[in-house]
């Protein structure tokens, strides 16, 4: 790994110029604005880590914290998922069901979920079009999901969107909004 260190500092020092100089934007022009409180989430559908389809509609009626992450088994994505997972009872507790979302195949979601004993779903959004429709994807010279989570009603509206998390807080920032 520390082989790829000089190709990874050079390429986040080309990505940090790139955004500095407008050439690589978040994706507010390809992707949906951020939704807000009030607006209704849109209807999808998703396979989980072990292959298993589950969409809005399957989760209507039930309240849902949808988690948005880069890429399974990074660390700021592994430090966000241990924060939710340790907190999770608390979670049930109010009535939430924890849904991570990102790019990987369900192959890498299930590697990710046996590695971190994770006790939620991690869907696939492999083609970006949920994260594209809420306003979830970064584009650099690879899009990846933001760092951003949707707390969701029984009612399929947006009860609360969280926007820049911070991996380390992400689950007490959460708790504490509601």
């Amino acid at each position: 790994m520390t082989r790829d260190l000089p190709a990874l500092v050079a390429h986040a020092r080309a990505v940090i110029a790139a955004v500095a100089l407008g050439i690589l934007v978040p994706a507010s022009g390809l992707a949906s604005p951020l939704l807000k409180p009030g607006d209704p989430f849109p209807a999808w559908a998703l396979r989980d880590h072990t292959g298993a389809l589950v969409s809005s509609q399957s989760l209507a009626g039930t309240t849902y914290l949808l988690w948005f992450y880069p890429k399974a088994r990074t660390p700021g994505c592994t430090t966000e998922g241990r924060g939710l997972r340790d907190r999770f009872a608390e979670f049930r507790q109010r009535g939430i069901e924890i849904l991570g979302v990102s790019f990987d195949d369900p192959a890498a979601n299930a590697a990710f979920v046996e590695a971190e004993g994770f006790p939620f779903r991690l869907l696939s959004d492999t083609d970006k079009t949920l994260a594209t429709r809420v306003g979830a994807v970064w584009v650099s010279l690879q899009p990846v999901p933001s760092r951003i989570s949707y707390l969701v009603g029984p009612d399929g509206k947006v009860r609360k969107a969280f926007e820049n998390v911070t991996p380390a807080t992400h689950a007490a920032d959460v708790l504490s909004g509601l």
